[in-house]
């Protein structure tokens, strides 16, 4: 029924009018054009179809979140290979805009763990696509963002999980250091001789920064709750060495979720006298995410600023990639050139050794995620910040994730994300452009 009122849907779009989404909740931080068409309809496609715990995958409906992916993998003691830190991210999302995870060193991103997948095209086919069906749209349509179509079926790879993660915060005083100690876990797989199965970090300073490694456990004991009145990233710092934790499987999956990583800050959320009071099932990221965009919408934080005769503030809120070696470089330039902390670390090695032609990360190598997300004084330019941020990222041969702001030329922008493969795959699958190009929604926010 789900895909049948998506098909009815797509029909029902004028054929003038670009083919976009009706959906209630996004992750996306860049501006979109305003439209008037209706939108597809993905409100029968929010299950999870099956899950096969002999074969570990489960077949998910695209808009799937990957609250409900869990919650349906978890009894069977399986879970995602990658699953991405906020709750209501879908599947088909993390696939055609690239999630991560602490996971990530050693499974890669979403799209890897794929195998194959029912897509909505541009032309209005339903076609399933894997390595040996359609292979050139299966390997183009990770960070595609819908623009070569949406996936109403995915199946995916399972990994076996336990009941709980023990954690190790491990300080450092050097970013240089971290790093290398960051590079020597994912080389090896270990720390201090244990495997390691969860791997990210957090800078809150160039002097204090930590990798928290995670290691899954079925011995029982206490664990802790950050969905209270204590706070995960707060729960990191420390004065000197490792300190320790541990957490249910579930509550680590979640455990940047309740305070949206650290952007619960500005709402309110981590002052004890509020958060007392502060329901718990608003303490997530989509709450917060539906006030980040009212305040957006209506400009209330400027707004006040300017009452009270202060400056405007330039919102930044990016996710870049470089390899491992530039990872030290760029963090020393960041933390001098740009006022936000914390900064979040997530480091990341693709599984298949042939490369995604939208996302031409390098097999073989290891390259850091690196998030910041929060707003600096406005510049002597428009996006002042977030332009020097992206040249510097070209500068050391990165990549941004494009759920944000971009300013590339088309050249530049075709140079790092597909060109002319982009281009043909197009071609092929939507030829009459039913669907938005992605340079037009990327870059020029249509």
């Amino acid at each position: 029924m789900g895909v049948e009122r998506l098909l009815a849907s797509y029909r029902s779009i004028p054929a003038t009018a670009s083919v976009r989404l009706a959906k209630p909740t996004s992750n996306l931080f860049r501006a979109r054009a305003k439209r008037d068409a209706p939108g597809l309809d993905t409100s029968g496609l929010t299950n999870v179809i099956s899950v096969d715990p002999e074969a570990c995958t489960a077949d998910v409906a695209g808009m799937c979140t990957y609250e409900g992916l869990v919650a349906a993998t978890l009894p069977y003691g399986l879970s995602p290979l990658v699953v991405p830190q906020l709750k209501t991210i879908t599947l088909g999302g993390a696939v055609t805009g690239l999630g991560i995870e602490s996971a990530s060193f050693r499974n890669g991103l979403p799209h890897e763990s794929v195998r194959e997948m029912d897509i909505l095209t541009g032309a209005g086919e339903l076609l399933t696509v894997s390595p040996q069906q359609h292979s050139d749209l299966y390997r183009a349509f990770p960070n595609s963002y819908g623009t070569l179509g949406y996936s109403t079926r995915l199946r995916i790879e399972l990994e076996t999980v336990t009941p709980f993660v023990a954690l190790r915060h491990v300080r450092f005083g050097s970013l240089t250091e971290m790093v290398a100690a960051m590079d020597r876990i994912i080389e090896t797989g270990g720390l201090d001789g244990d495997p390691v199965d969860y791997l990210d970090g957090v800078v809150f300073s160039a002097d204090e920064s930590y990798l928290c490694v995670g290691v899954r456990t079925t011995t029982p004991g206490p664990v802790s709750d950050y969905t209270r009145q204590d706070i995960y990233y707060r729960s990191i710092q420390h004065h000197t060495g490792i300190k320790e934790d541990r957490l249910t499987m579930h509550d680590y999956f979640w455990r940047w979720d309740t305070d949206w990583f650290w952007c619960s800050r500005p709402f309110g959320a981590q002052n004890p006298r509020v958060r007392r009071w502060w329901p718990r099932r608003y303490r997530r990221s989509s709450f917060y995410w539906k006030l980040a965009t009212y305040e957006q919408r209506f400009d209330i934080g400027n707004r006040i600023k300017k009452r009270k005769g202060r400056s405007p503030h330039e919102r930044v809120v990016q996710d870049i990639e470089v390899d491992i070696g530039r990872a030290s470089e760029f963090l020393e330039w960041f933390l001098d050139s740009v006022p936000i902390t914390p900064v979040w670390l997530c480091p990341l090695r693709t599984r298949d050794q042939e490369a995604w032609p939208l996302y031409p990360i390098r097999p073989g190598r290891s390259y850091v995620n690196i998030g910041f997300w929060s707003s600096v004084p406005v510049g002597a330019t428009e996006d002042a910040t977030n332009r020097l941020i992206e040249a510097k990222v070209s500068a050391l041969d990165g990549h941004k994730s494009l759920y944000s702001g971009s300013y590339y030329t088309r050249e530049e922008f075709d140079e790092l994300y597909g060109g002319d493969a982009y281009k043909t795959v197009k071609k092929t699958y939507d030829p009459d452009s039913r669907l938005l190009d992605l340079y037009a929604k990327a870059v020029q926010r249509r």
